[in-house]
């Protein structure tokens, strides 16, 4: 991930971003302080394997934090596109290859979550339907080479 970069969110992606911060800052942090306390009350930290794990936990959770001050500082939230074409933050119904028609989400990187069939604008396939419109068929080729077809079924 770029710093100093914007981010293309969602409302929701956005909200779901500070949620998890204010948990992080809150709970984890809380939570963690007193793994640090525990593990400190055994005595010899030299050799105490919950203090060490404590300690990288801490870490991971500040990590996290300035990661996510980052991106809710950068963020840029996507706009209500009202045209009938395909772009971030809409949903489609997209039939790939012939088989069943399924919806999808086109998101930015951050939110995409292809087993909840949120996809990236910068995925193969999200870069493929972006701008086109419901009826539209749209070929391209994976990193693999392979040529899928895309027709998109509707645009919501």
């Amino acid at each position: 991930m770029e710093m100093n970069n914007s981010y293309k969110l969602t409302k929701q992606g956005l909200e779901e971003l500070k949620q998890e911060l204010e948990k992080l800052k809150t709970v984890e942090r809380e939570r963690n302080l007193e793994a640090l306390k525990d593990a400190r009350s055994q005595g010899d930290l030299s050799e105490n394997a919950d203090y060490d794990a404590a300690r990288e936990e801490q870490a991971r959770i500040e990590k996290r934090i300035k990661e996510l001050e980052n991106i809710v500082k950068h963020a840029v939230l996507i706009k209500e596109d009202n045209t009938r074409k395909v772009n971030i933050g809409k949903s489609v119904v997209l039939q790939i290859n012939g088989n069943t028609s399924t919806d999808y989400t086109i998101v930015g990187t951050l939110e995409a979550d292809p087993l909840n069939n949120k996809i990236s604008n910068e995925s193969p396939v999200g870069k493929a339907v972006i701008g086109h419109k419901k009826g539209d068929s749209v070929t391209f080729k994976t990193d693999a080479n392979r040529e899928i077809q895309v027709k998109i079924v509707d645009v919501k």
